[in-house]
């Protein structure tokens, strides 16, 4: 791959109402688009999962930038990339800064796949040309604005329903929806680390819901106290942020610290080692799934293309894209193809093209990094 330039730009998406969990409330998307470009003017992109505060991890949009500028984008440049892994390789030196590195890595991934002329689903041994798909709700201010939202995204379809969950909304909120829906609605309850051992009575008390799992109930970077509450529920738990690396992912596995991992592309440093994970989930009969970080389309795109591959068994939260936007940056935007299934885009890359117009629209800042090594 002879890598020309690479174009950073920094958008401000409004989403079409604020998105609030344990941890944060959002009512805009800071995110960064990267477009890498090779010699003969194709170009691959990705985008950061990092949100604008260090909330959900240490990472920001502002950090990601600063790694992209200062350390990763003059690695891309110093290498000899042949495969996309290969920038996995690259950027081990660096410690931790996962989600600045997937941001590069998923651009070039694109950019590989545009010049292979296949999908990044095929590329990536995909073996899906559609996927089921879930849909994440945030803390609603009342039980039923929740019931509302839980009531119209079943009418669409979806094949989960996950509800964000914290001390003081949680057993209450989950009640009512079983009490509305029936126990045969796909539920699951994501805590993003809101407890500790010591809330275990309210934990159990999910139980009786007949949850398709708990997601992240305690500690961001816990695995030890996880593996006491699993002996201690009959739930499944779902670890999302304790989980960074197909190492991370090994010793859960074997302290029984979950039995369902989430794989978020950004949070792992990368397609490169989000399909590692994945590999080693497979064979120990763990299931995954593909959460989301409410990105734009591009973002989407990667998710919808990791899916593909066998052991992503539980839906994941890549929804379309009207679910949070009023407008998405990507043509054709993410739609439904049936109720609550998305179809596998077949075109080079991620499959979708950039609307420069809306991207300009959003636009609050851009660069340029040209290589000096390419001529």
């Amino acid at each position: 791959m002879n890598i020309q330039s690479v174009e950073l730009k920094r958008l401000a998406l409004p989403l079409k109402s604020a998105f609030e969990t344990s941890l944060d409330r959002m009512t805009s998307k800071d995110f960064i688009l990267v477009s890498v470009y090779d010699k003969d003017g194709l170009v691959g992109y990705g985008e950061s999962t990092a949100l604008a505060s260090p909330y959900y991890n240490e990472e920001t949009t502002d950090t990601v930038w600063y790694m992209l500028e200062k350390f990763l984008i003059p690695l891309l440049f110093d290498s000899d990339i042949q495969h996309p892994d290969d920038v996995l390789k690259r950027f081990a030196p660096i410690r931790g800064n996962n989600m600045a590195k997937a941001t590069l890595e998923g651009a070039v991934w694109d950019l590989y796949c545009k010049e292979k002329g296949v999908s990044l689903a095929s590329r990536l041994g995909g073996q899906k040309d559609m996927i089921d798909v879930g849909v994440s709700i945030g803390i609603e201010p009342t039980v039923d604005l929740l019931l509302g939202k839980v009531d119209q995204y079943l009418n669409e379809g979806y094949k989960k329903i996950k509800v964000k969950i914290k001390p003081g909304f949680d057993v209450s909120p989950i009640r009512a929806i079983r009490d509305r829906f029936g126990s045969d609605v796909p539920l699951m309850a994501d805590a993003n680390s809101a407890y500790t051992l010591k809330k275990l009575p309210i934990i159990k008390e999910l139980d009786q819901f007949g949850l398709m799992m708990i997601e992240q109930p305690l500690a961001h970077d816990d695995m030890i106290d996880h593996a006491k509450l699993q002996r201690e529920i009959q739930t499944p738990i779902c670890l999302d942020e304790s989980i960074h690396s197909a190492e991370d992912a090994r010793k859960a596995i074997e302290l029984g610290s979950c039995q369902i991992i989430n794989i978020k592309i950004g949070r792992v440093g990368g397609i490169s080692e989000a399909k590692k994970i994945h590999d080693i989930c497979k064979k120990k009969n763990i299931p995954v799934w593909c959460g989301g970080m409410l990105e734009s389309g591009v973002g989407r795109a990667h998710n919808i293309a990791l899916t593909t591959l066998p052991n992503f068994t539980i839906p994941g939260d890549t929804s379309a894209s009207n679910r949070y936007w009023e407008e998405d940056i990507v043509s054709p935007e993410v739609t439904l193809w049936k109720p609550g299934i998305l179809k596998v885009p077949e075109g080079p890359g991620i499959g979708y093209e950039i609307k420069q117009d809306t991207v300009n629209k959003y636009l609050t800042h851009k660069k340029v990094y040209r290589n000096e090594r390419v001529k």
